[in-house]
């Protein structure tokens, strides 16, 4: 057991899945000898050789065209995007190969294949390095989506994901990669996939999120305790399918429900979210869905990014709102 920190868990959890399994390669810019742009894959070059750690030329479309090729003849690849806001030339090959492989052969062929990418902001990076594109994704037959929010999370849900079958998206809070440090087991163990993480119990408030802002979801519990509001906390960590079943539990416990996430509100996936508790949970709501959210505008960086992205304050402002509801 040691103290890592979520780049030192992803990279603890690819040196196991490759020890494991002989199957895995690694691929993308810049994650071999200079071990990615955030130090994901440093030293995995070193252990498992240039054959199963691939340096790509700058060419989104074609690591995730390489991706599914291998996938589809029984190895299981990692592909790295260097930042989500590079992602969208892999767009063509992960809505029409990844997530059809599986249907388009009958089953013939699977397409057990990762795409990771530090996604989000809050690290005042330049244009194009802060987009929250989770819903987009989302949307896509045949992908998983999987958003990791502690070391400890990353850990077991990349694991679980690389053994998957099918293609998983997994989007990684890059505010999050050193923000903070727990135990992680180097046990192999996986955590299960499409299953929600309950972070806090309470019977008044149902605040549902994701990523990087289960830090500030926590943070307006707790404030919000001390005025005698107990919340519940969901992380559902997998979006795409997600644990429906444990936000309807919870909703219909407490009577209210608040969704936070850091991507633009509309269509945003909190919207999914508000849908499927409205068609599922309305007879025991209290209050109004709500939803703390980021802002329909490309992130305003670097300036005015702190007022773009969900607070802490913005979520207890709403969880207050929620609680005048009787």
């Amino acid at each position: 057991m040691a103290e890592l920190t979520m780049i030192e868990a992803i990279r603890t959890a690819l040196g196991r899945a490759m020890e494991e399994d002989p199957s895995v390669l690694i691929l993308g810019e810049d994650v071999g000898i200079d071990g990615g742009v955030f130090r994901a894959t440093d030293g995995l070059v070193q252990r498992h050789g240039s054959e199963r750690v691939k340096d790509t030329p700058v060419s989104e479309s074609a690591i995730a065209g390489v991706a599914v090729g291998a996938a589809a003849q029984g190895l299981r690849p990692v592909a790295e995007i260097q930042f989500a806001g590079f992602i969208y030339p892999a767009i063509d090959q992960i809505v029409n190969h990844a997530g059809r492989l599986r249907a388009r052969t009958r089953g013939r062929l699977s397409c057990p294949m990762v795409l990771r990418a530090p996604y989000g902001g809050g690290i005042h990076a330049p244009e194009h390095h802060s987009e929250s594109p989770e819903a987009m994704f989302a949307h896509i037959p045949g992908i998983r989506v999987v958003i990791p929010s502690s070391p400890a999370r990353a850990y077991g849900l990349l694991l679980a994901a690389i053994r998957d079958p099918d293609p998983v998206v997994f989007l990684e809070p890059k505010r999050l990669y050193r923000a903070f440090a727990e135990e992680v087991v180097d046990d192999g163990e996986a955590l299960p996939l499409d299953a929600a993480f309950s972070l806090r119990d309470g019977d008044d408030l149902t605040i549902v999120t994701w990523g990087a802002l289960t830090k500030e979801t926590l943070e307006a519990a707790e404030l919000l305790s001390a005025e005698g509001v107990e919340t519940a906390v969901i992380d559902l960590a997998t979006l795409k399918p997600y644990d429906a079943a444990a936000v309807i539990a919870s909703v219909e416990r407490t009577g209210r429900c608040l969704i936070a996430h850091e991507a633009a509100r509309t269509a945003g996936f909190g919207a999914e979210v508000a849908a499927c508790v409205a068609e599922n949970a309305v007879t025991s709501l209290i209050a109004p869905v709500r939803r703390v959210s980021g802002y329909d505008t490309v992130m305003p960086l670097p300036r005015l990014e702190a007022v773009y992205m969900p607070s802490s304050e913005r979520i207890v402002a709403a969880g207050r709102e929620l609680m005048q509801w009787r």
